[in-house]
């Protein structure tokens, strides 16, 4: 079901940013896998995927964090981050995959409503990775522009991506709009003045209770209704 806080002006909406994991893949097994693999490797025990569920969202190097529970020794951190990487390199594309509908909606986002719009993923994983599970699963082609979260000097919460976007498509706030599953894409777009849509299927619906969307829907197919018909 679309709940519908504030109603956004779909004719006007040039710019779509996508989040990635939660929002457009289900890339939560790979990325379980190799944090447990990185926590074995170290002689930690291995936690249930629900539990790095709730971690994944701010980037790898937070997700590290807060799998090995917040270390203070800087240097082990950066050694369990650089063998996290390594191992989700070799394994990102292992069972993710694209969300049941996805592609369909992202033709009927970009088509928008009346005129051809920007489609763009913003997302806090590292852009490489980013990039290669797009093209992997045959949705690079959707995205103009694909920024991760080593493109900038900061990452989402702050607005630095989405407003480097919207300059590269001449888009003003109002013409632009953030698609993601967790408050960290909520609060982007409260951070860079454009509108929100938050989807429930993702990896952190919870957290959508606490920071509200000007959309919330519960899967692709409402998601692209919520961009293309007005409600």
């Amino acid at each position: 079901m679309i709940r519908v806080s504030r109603s956004i002006p779909i004719e006007k909406i040039k710019l779509v940013l996508f989040d990635l994991d939660g929002t457009l893949v289900d890339s939560e097994r790979d990325l379980a896998a190799s944090v447990n693999a990185m926590l074995l490797h170290y002689g930690r025990k291995a936690l249930p995927m629900d539990v790095i569920g709730n971690y994944i969202g701010d980037g790898a190097p937070m997700l590290i964090r807060r799998a090995l529970g917040d270390p203070t020794d800087r240097e082990f951190l950066q050694e369990a981050l650089n063998y996290f990487l390594l191992h989700y390199r070799e394994h990102k594309l292992d069972t993710t995959r694209a969300y049941d509908g996805i592609k369909g909606a992202l033709q009927q986002i970009g088509e928008g409503h009346g005129h051809i719009r920007k489609l763009a993923v913003l997302t806090n994983k590292p852009v490489r990775a980013s990039r290669d599970i797009l093209a992997g699963l045959g949705l690079a082609g959707s995205f103009f522009q694909v920024y991760g979260g080593n493109s900038f000097e900061t990452k989402k919460p702050d607005p630095l991506g989405a407003n480097t976007l919207m300059r590269e498509v001449e888009a003003q706030p109002k013409e632009a709009v953030m698609v993601g599953d967790s408050q960290v894409d909520i609060l982007t777009a409260r951070n860079a003045g454009i509108w929100s849509v938050g989807v429930t299927y993702g990896f952190a619906p919870r957290t959508l209770e606490q920071v509200i969307p000007d959309v919330l829907v519960d899967t692709p197919a409402e998601l692209a209704q919520a961009l293309t018909e007005s409600t």
